[in-house]
């Protein structure tokens, strides 16, 4: 591999931790703080950046800067942190504001001007120094739930500015808003065998172990008869006293006879490593049942710099008669801990549970590149997108690509190049190559030369080339065509598109452009007449809808409005 191992060897394994202002940053809303999402959670691709801040389930709550300082970016996009703002401040520290509903004062009015010169909606802009100038406990913005949001909330990250890595808010003094008296919360224990030959409780397949809670809030697990190599792994839980709600454990710890063998602890990471979230899971598991099971060892090693690890990479070789004590360690950031106790035996068992049969003559070697071809279909897999080798599932069928099921994480694309010699020059323009999940396609942007698209994926699953040639739909949510609608405050659409998507929207009031705000989640897009645009009297208005392919749909009407009521 080209990447640098940073597991370590050590005899001591301390995290190394940076002295932070305590008192410098206040909270950025004025209400009770709760938590729905603490640093390091464990998320789709990726671990949680930040703080999401609970907003009582309502939107347009005052957010204010946590510290004096400048807006240095606005980024406003329909997914991600949706509208965000970010603020660089002079201890060498940036404040991050996410998924707002909108800014407030400068703020906003900065934002609009950046959409308007651009003629967009999505933006990313950086300001210089000095620029926007906010002091601590200033009104900048309401919260809200836009971009990838599931529900109402403020996301709220501490980045170090030269570096961009986030830091855990903890450590700047946020624990005295979140009084932690209660430990970890673990529910389930689960034992891998490891290689070809080991065997565990005479099973070559992952098992769930049984625990037992004891009257100190310790765990004690049944024994555990070995013969090879094996790992553990983990589902656990972290409540504090006000949140109400489950969230990620601050730090794992193991034990091997004593000694500390293989730990993480969620103090700050690059967002260039966050992906490795799918090598610190049990992927496979996560992909079939929604469960996250955190794997407290390393079968082959990955650049994940919150771990930190022995030799073995915490993997566990019983291949004697002599009985090992293994040891967890659960804690969250208030150092409440939850420990669970595991006697491991050595036992040359039979084997009664054989690991699952694979069929597939499709070789993928982890530190190879590999190419698979089928009917119209070629597969291209760089080495070492994958960590391990695997026997991997591929067909086509009626121009259908059955890529393996995705239970195997990948960490460099793959290419997926399908041939369509039959189709003319103007279908291939409106054709893309989507996955397939159940009954939902999803677009994927292709690449297309001559007769071949290519799509470039870090997911295994089904693919198909689609042809799209239906343009997208609109239609206003209140009857406008020659209206006078002087008592509405803004214009609503409902936009859809049955197969590529929406890709770009742009609408014009008298011939001058409109900034048009667009949620995908709800599918509406609507324009606040107090950008002041409209005009008094008549007003004819344009509004150009494009999908992934460049299918357009242009809705035209006319209306008047008085300003003057």
């Amino acid at each position: 591999m080209k990447n640098i191992w940073l597991f370590c060897c050590f005899t001591s394994l301390i995290f190394s931790q940076n002295q932070y202002p305590k008192d410098y940053f206040r909270s950025p809303l004025d209400i009770p703080l709760q938590l729905s999402g603490n640093f390091g959670e464990l998320r789709p691709n990726h671990f949680h950046s930040g703080f999401d801040f609970k907003t009582q389930q309502k939107e347009g709550f005052n957010i204010y800067a946590a510290a004096d300082g400048y807006v240095s970016r606005i980024k406003i996009a329909v997914n991600g942190y949706g509208k965000a703002i970010y603020i660089t401040h002079p201890n060498g520290f940036t404040t991050v504001y996410g998924h707002l509903q909108s800014g407030s004062g400068p703020v906003e009015n900065r934002i609009k001007t950046e959409q308007y010169k651009a003629k967009s909606y999505e933006i990313d802009t950086y300001l210089p120094a000095n620029d926007l100038v906010v002091k601590k406990g200033e009104l900048i913005a309401l919260s809200g739930n836009t971009g990838g949001s599931d529900g109402p909330h403020l996301h709220f990250e501490i980045r170090d500015t030269a570096s961009e890595k986030v830091i855990n808010p903890m450590y700047f003094g946020f624990d005295a808003f979140f009084p932690d008296t209660k430990r970890p919360m673990l529910s389930n224990l689960f034992v891998y065998p490891l290689g070809a030959n080991s065997v565990v409780n005479q099973s070559q397949r992952p098992l769930a172990v049984s625990i037992s809670q004891q009257t100190d809030g310790s765990y004690i697990a049944e024994k555990v008869s070995v013969n090879g190599k094996i790992g553990f792994g983990i589902t656990a839980f972290d409540y504090d006293d006000v949140s109400w709600n489950g969230n990620g454990v601050f730090k794992v710890q193991t034990f091997k006879n004593g000694k500390l063998d293989f730990q993480y602890q969620f103090d700050t990471f690059s967002f260039d490593e966050t992906r490795y979230v799918n090598a610190l899971i049990d992927y496979g598991r996560y992909k079939k049942t929604g469960q996250r099971v955190q794997q407290l060892f390393a079968e082959k090693p990955y650049p994940l710099s919150i771990i930190q690890s022995g030799n073995q990479n915490g993997v566990i070789e019983v291949s004697s008669n002599i009985t090992q004590n293994y040891k967890i360690e659960i804690a969250d950031f208030s150092q409440n801990i939850t420990r669970v106790f595991i006697p491991i035996e050595f036992s040359p068992m039979q084997v009664k549970v054989n690991e699952e049969p694979v069929t597939s003559k499709y070789w993928v070697k982890a530190e190879k590149e590999s190419i698979f071809a089928l009917e119209n279909v070629t597969v291209t897999i760089p080495a070492n997108a994958f960590l391990k080798d695997f026997k991997m599932d591929f067909e086509v069928k009626n121009g259908i690509a059955y890529l393996h099921d995705d239970v195997e994480p990948a960490f460099a694309n793959l290419a997926i190049t399908f041939e369509d010699s039959l189709a003319t020059a103007s279908e291939r323009k409106k054709m893309f190559i989507g996955t397939i999940d159940g009954k939902k396609t999803y677009y994927n942007y292709t690449k297309s030369y001559k007769n071949s698209f290519t799509v470039y994926t870090k997911y295994l699953g089904t693919y198909k080339l689609f042809k799209d040639s239906m343009p997208p739909k609109i239609k206003s949510d209140k009857r406008i065509g020659g209206q006078w609608i002087s008592q509405q405050k803004s214009l609503v659409f409902t936009v859809s598109d049955d197969l590529s998507g929406i890709k770009t929207w742009e609408g014009f009031l008298n011939g001058k452009w409109i900034l048009l705000e667009y949620e995908p989640k709800t599918k509406k897009l609507f324009h606040h007449f107090d950008d002041g645009i409209v005009a008094e009297g008549k007003n004819d208005l344009k509004i150009v809808i494009t999908d992934n392919v460049g299918n357009s749909t242009i809705f035209e009407t006319q209306f008047f409005r008085s300003q003057k009521l």
